[in-house]
């Protein structure tokens, strides 16, 4: 039997609206955990005033909120085919000749839209707040700005050197032996007067200091001089300068596959960033594989009782999801299994295993 569209349009409805109940509740609470966590860090600091930290929580919603989405699709979806379940309305369908896959397919379709819908327009935006939120807590909490920033001109770094601010450029890096090529250096002192400028054809980072080979020195008022080796100060590492790139979290799903290729063209890994844009274009799969998820578990409920019980187990199924897309994460990140298998792994799997429970549960 076919599926008739006002049947159609009822369950979408009925999806929508546990969809967004379930979603609305897990965003306040996000927001109010987040609002307090701020508080908290943000006590003692002057310049963090109240209203400033309730701004800085706002940012972060939109961040959230995309986090948030899979549960609620899940939890959505298990509140409304439980109430369908409970009501006898999808019996009813059922004993009609509405297979199991005709009365799921509004949902999967809804779930499909709405992650497209996430990846193409919300996550650019939601990546431009948690941009501005990361700039407010660099300034605001953490009282530090970032130290590094990379383009198609090539790496630029700013490090204290002591009575001294230094600016780095370099090309590009290669990353095994910590050695920057093609490198200049400005030197400021105080109100950003400039002082000297040093130009290297490598520049090796040492334990306590950049090594610059082939270093010709330049200044205001004065005659350039060589050196064949040159040591500049510094109390930077690898870990630190990696660290400061920009978060994956705050450059949108369209500008993530340009900034990999320049981090790559720059001598550093691109694993976290290449493993964060995989995971956003997998979002619809994901919240495809929690309503089939939720399925598993609703429809059962007819033949075996026990609703609570399949509920939680269906939530706890959740849980279990996020905890093995962690793990699966964590193997990306260190090189254990390609970035993209990491990422779309978790979704994949739990999809495949709520297909085959569904076809167990429709003929078996």
């Amino acid at each position: 039997m076919r599926l008739s569209g006002t049947l159609s349009i009822y369950i979408s409805r009925q999806f929508l609206i546990g969809l967004g109940i379930v979603f609305g509740l897990f965003v306040v609470t996000a927001f109010v955990f987040d609002t307090v966590e701020l508080l908290r860090r943000g006590s003692g600091k002057e310049a963090a005033a109240f209203t400033l930290l309730i701004e800085m929580a706002l940012l972060r919603i939109p961040f959230m909120a995309q986090k948030v989405l899979p549960f609620a699709a899940l939890i959505g979806a298990i509140l409304c085919l439980t109430r369908l379940t409970r009501t006898q309305e999808l019996i009813v369908a059922r004993a009609a000749g509405v297979s199991v896959w005709q009365f799921l397919l509004p949902a999967l379709a809804i779930a499909l839209v709405i992650g497209a819908f996430v990846v193409t327009a919300f996550n650019p935006f939601a990546s431009a707040m948690v941009s501005r939120f990361e700039q407010m807590e660099a300034r605001y909490l953490q009282g530090k700005s970032s130290l590094l920033t990379l383009s198609d001109a090539g790496i630029w770094l700013r490090q204290n050197g002591g009575t001294t601010t230094d600016v780095v450029h370099a090309r590009r890096m290669t990353r095994e032996t910590l050695t920057l090529h093609a490198v200049v250096i400005f030197r400021f002192e105080a109100n950003d007067r400039f002082v000297q400028r040093i130009d290297a054809s490598e520049a090796t980072l040492e334990q306590d200091h950049w090594d610059l080979k082939n270093a010709i020195i330049t200044g205001p008022d004065r005659p350039a001089q060589s050196f064949a080796h040159y040591a500049v100060s510094t109390d930077l590492t690898l870990e630190q300068i990696e660290n400061s790139f920009a978060p994956p979290e705050t450059l949108s799903f369209w500008a993530l596959p340009g900034f990999i290729r320049v981090l790559e063209e720059s001598g550093f890994s691109a694993v976290r960033h290449r493993l964060h844009w995989h995971a956003t274009m997998a979002i619809p799969l994901l919240l495809c594989a929690m309503v089939l998820v939720g399925a598993t578990f609703s429809l059962r409920l007819t033949r075996r009782g026990g609703i609570w019980l399949l509920v939680v187990a269906g939530i706890l199924t959740g849980f279990l999801l996020y905890f093995l897309s962690d793990l699966v994460l964590a193997l990306g990140l260190s090189g254990k299994i390609p970035a993209w298998l990491a990422a779309w792994a978790p979704a994949g799997i739990f999809s495949l295993l709520g297909v085959a429970s569904l076809f167990h549960l429709e003929d078996g």
